[in-house]
């Protein structure tokens, strides 16, 4: 578990900041393609103006006008630039490649070709910023070279992409390092919550003895049948069984937990303990059927996976209605077993199917008190499943509860 919650803690920071880093970056890099794209325009405005020429601007022209990035007279001599006049058939009238040296007609002709096909006004063709402008019944297609803009736009791009990296990286070693740093209070609060509990169910063990001795001697000095001896015993039972469960649980959630892992006929553990369930299915009028497919190993303790398979089908029995049915399904799956327990319930609602391995956790707080459960059981079942390497989980089908396990085969 700290494990999985120092896991979670390193995730949900490296998502915030990869959610940041792509909201900053993402606002520069468009904020500054726009600003590529708007000057751009600007001077095929002024191309188009002038019919595919730099017109010459009268001497009190306001160049604040045209923005920020373009406030030169210079401009005309800064710029490299070619235009294709097209006459209505889209045939070439004119090339004016004045002002370029990279291009030539040929090339120019299929470019303005393309601009015509594709069908709109304004656009980039390569690192080409070209305009369409109407000249009575002809079309001109004035280019713009941009190439020194646009690449100065993909290097920031990549420096960017380079620079979040690293620092990303750079975060994520960060983390690793003070992540367990950051989780040894709720490390050492959950060590001492497990100790204690092993501790005091240790220490409640001796007077629960203590009481049980003495009620079975009470028992042999007044007779069989005392109401109140009997309802003692009961809750004796009751609380030593919880006291059980409690440490066995502590014990599977350790980490270092030395365990005697071998290799097991499951299939056959499986059917056993189905076995014993049966008659008690039977005499609640409930169906039970098993489909279990024979000769499936796995490695692990024998012990705990029985009471693994007896915690699923006891929680079946325990809350399935009268006439219900329970369906028992064991099988392989790739590299994986695949069992399934599913019973047919009342009541299936999201908070129930969310919260049902959480320890002490009851759906129906009312039925499960009559039926004698502490809410402990399926956390016992997913403290084995874990300790297999496994996974548990429940969700709906239906009228129908299904408890699935998948464990690694042998």
């Amino acid at each position: 578990m700290i494990r999985a919650l120092r896991t979670r803690l390193v995730a949900a920071a490296m998502l915030s900041l990869l959610v940041v880093l792509v909201v900053i970056l993402g606002a520069i890099l468009l904020n500054s393609y726009r600003g590529i794209v708007s000057d751009a325009d600007r001077i095929l405005d002024l191309l188009a103006e002038g019919e595919g020429t730099f017109p010459t601007l009268p001497a009190d022209f306001n160049w604040e006008e045209e923005g920020p990035r373009r406030r030169s007279p210079e401009l005309g001599y800064e710029i490299r630039y070619f235009s294709v006049l097209l006459d209505e058939s889209g045939n070439v009238a004119t090339t004016d490649l004045g002002q370029i040296a990279a291009v030539d007609q040929e090339t120019a002709e299929a470019y303005a070709q393309q601009v015509r096909d594709q069908g709109h006004t304004r656009g980039f063709l390569q690192d080409y910023r070209y305009l369409t402008a109407q000249e009575g019944d002809q079309t001109r297609v004035i280019f713009l070279d941009y190439s020194g803009y646009l690449f100065t736009f993909r290097s920031t791009l990549f420096t960017g992409l380079w620079v979040s990296a690293v620092g990303l990286l750079a975060v994520f070693l960060l983390l690793l390092l003070l992540s367990r740093r950051i989780i040894r209070p709720i490390l050492e609060s959950y060590e001492k919550q497990k100790r204690f509990i092993t501790d005091a169910g240790h220490e409640l063990k001796t007077p629960i003895a203590i009481i049980q001795a003495d009620t079975d001697v009470l028992t042999l000095e007044t007779g069989e049948g005392n109401e109140w001896i009997d309802d003692i015993q009961h809750q004796v039972r009751r609380l030593s069984t919880l006291t059980n469960d409690l440490i066995y649980l502590s014990r599977m959630e350790e980490p270092q937990r030395q365990t005697a892992f071998l290799p097991l006929p499951f299939s056959d553990l499986v059917a056993e303990t189905a076995q014993s369930f049966q008659a008690v299915a039977k005499s609640q009028g409930k169906t039970f059927s098993l489909r279990i497919q024979p000769t499936l190993t796995l490695v692990g303790e024998e012990k705990s996976l029985g009471q693994l398979v007896s915690i699923l089908l006891d929680n079946a029995l325990k809350y399935s209605p009268p006439g219900g049915e329970i369906t028992v399904t064991l099988a392989r799956q790739g590299k994986s077993l695949l069992l399934t327990v599913a019973n047919t319930a009342q009541t299936l609602s999201k908070e129930l199917l969310e919260n049902m391995f959480d320890r002490f956790y009851r759906g129906d707080k009312a039925r499960s008190s009559e039926q004698g459960g502490y809410g402990i059981g399926l956390s016992i079942a997913k403290a084995v499943v874990q300790s297999h390497k496994g996974k548990i989980s429940a969700a709906a089908r239906g009228d129908q509860l299904v408890m699935t396990v998948v464990l690694p085969a042998g």
